[in-house]
């Protein structure tokens, strides 16, 4: 028989988790999701447009780009990709973070991203985006909407959507359309929905643990047999 598909989780528990950062969420996720702790993030470097903004997370919109040659589509059949991937973007469940794999061999030739696709995302609900692909117009970016992008680059050549809605991997992340993903800085992780309402219980799980062994190495007369107590310490939180 096969499994009933997870609940959704509501705006106010998917909201909640934008309280820690994206490292606290793979901690948490080794206690409510074991299975993925090898998988599901990102395991590369990504270019940052705004290191100073806090993590975002919402419901991933897909999409597929390449940008070093023409697309060869009518201006007609272009026109109608790109409406259809701001319409998805603009659907509910909100808000959403776009994750989109540049095809490309080099990825990164051309950027979808820069002033105006910042604006308008923004202007549709979306929090951020998550590429593989470049990004530009630094000064100029949307306030408050952060780009983790494959590199920064001066022009967006022949950018253009391939599809939206279908699956992709950025920087070996595997996301589908309407996952969850939470990310910042240090990167993003697709988080399964079964695991959003039982995190924030994880997460303090977790800081219980790692408080008698930041209070001892952080202490005076910190030694090795100080760090055998508290890690033996930690051990017995449950």
């Amino acid at each position: 028989m096969n499994a009933a598909p997870a609940a959704e989780p509501t705006a106010d528990q998917i909201a909640a988790l934008a309280a820690y950062d994206t490292p606290t969420i793979c901690n948490a996720l080794e206690i409510t999701s074991p299975e993925r702790r090898a998988t599901g993030f990102t395991v590369a470097p990504f270019a940052v447009a705004d290191p100073s903004l806090g993590p975002i997370v919402g419901h991933v919109r897909t999409a597929r780009i390449r940008a070093m040659a023409p697309s060869g589509a009518t201006p007609e059949a272009t026109r109608a990709l790109r409406d259809r991937h701001y319409a998805h973007v603009a659907e509910t469940p909100g808000p959403t973070v776009v994750v989109i794999e540049d095809m490309d061999p080099v990825p990164g030739f051309g950027a979808f991203w820069g002033e105006v696709n910042s604006a308008i995302h923004k202007g549709l609900g979306c929090l951020g985006c998550i590429t593989n692909g470049s990004f530009r117009d630094l000064a100029e970016l949307a306030p408050g909407f952060q780009i983790l992008g494959g590199m920064v680059g001066p022009s967006h050549a022949h950018v253009h959507l391939v599809d939206v809605g279908v699956d992709v991997t950025v920087h070996g992340m595997a996301a589908s359309d309407g996952d969850i993903v939470h990310a910042d800085r240090h990167g993003a992780v697709v988080v399964p929905k079964d695991a959003v309402a039982r995190l924030p219980a994880a997460v303090e799980l977790c800081m219980r643990r790692e408080a008698p062994i930041l209070a001892a190495a952080r202490g005076e007369g910190f030694d090795i047999a100080a760090l055998r107590r508290s890690m033996a310490d930690a051990a017995e939180i449950h």
